[in-house]
């Protein structure tokens, strides 16, 4: 049975730190002439190119190029499961060794690493099942920081309400306070005015019961 990943490959520019082939292709032929071709741009990058019945998945990030060949049925998802895992294996066990390492450095000892993680990736069928829930429970983080987001967004709609609330609480106080001051003096002025019409009043019979008497 023919398996998935045939060949991968971790090299530092054009240096390359470690490889390995399970079968006899021109695979170290292309990646080379492919990591000549990449050479130019330093940006942190996916990419596949087409050769022959095969195609060579590459995987660039932070300086350090991770490279599979893998046959044309494999698709895209798995290879570059492979190349995800391979970097975070390469980066975790020799770390800023990488940058100074020489040519084949960890080849002998990777290489072995690299050979049981392409035998998994291409015969275990959870490995493409893990890769889907890795993307799932992805999507779902995203729907959480969204709702994260709106959540937060409704909080402040909330406070930005309880300060308009409380505003208008406070000046519905002030304005009962003033409509009660207002009443009162309002009450006060007719109870002065009506004092002052009876006392006219009591005047004006008084001088006319005197007139009349006297």
């Amino acid at each position: 049975m023919t398996m998935g990943i045939l060949y991968g490959m971790v090299a530092r520019g054009q240096v390359v730190l470690a490889e390995f082939s399970a079968t006899h292709t021109n695979a170290t032929t292309v990646a080379r002439q492919i990591l000549e071709n990449m050479s130019q741009g330093n940006n942190d990058s996916n990419s596949s190119f087409s050769h022959d019945r095969y195609i060579f998945h590459v995987k660039r990030t932070d300086g350090l190029t991770v490279l599979c060949m893998a046959d044309d049925a494999s698709g895209r998802r798995i290879p570059f499961a492979f190349l995800e895992d391979i970097h975070q294996r390469f980066v975790k066990t020799y770390g800023r060794a990488i940058q100074s390492a020489s040519a084949y450095a960890m080849n002998e000892e990777f290489s072995r690493v690299m050979s049981q993680q392409m035998d998994h990736f291409s015969t275990d069928p959870n490995a493409d099942r893990l890769n889907r829930l890795k993307g799932e429970m992805s999507q779902v983080r995203t729907v959480m920081i969204d709702n994260i987001e709106k959540v937060l967004e409704r909080g402040n709609r909330l406070e930005l309400l309880v300060e308009k609330t409380s505003s208008m609480q406070g000046n519905s106080i002030r304005f009962k306070s003033q409509s009660r001051r207002y009443k009162n003096t309002v009450w006060w002025n007719n109870c002065k005015i009506t004092a002052t019409l009876i006392l006219l009043l009591l005047l004006i019979i008084a001088y006319v019961l005197y007139a009349f008497l006297f």
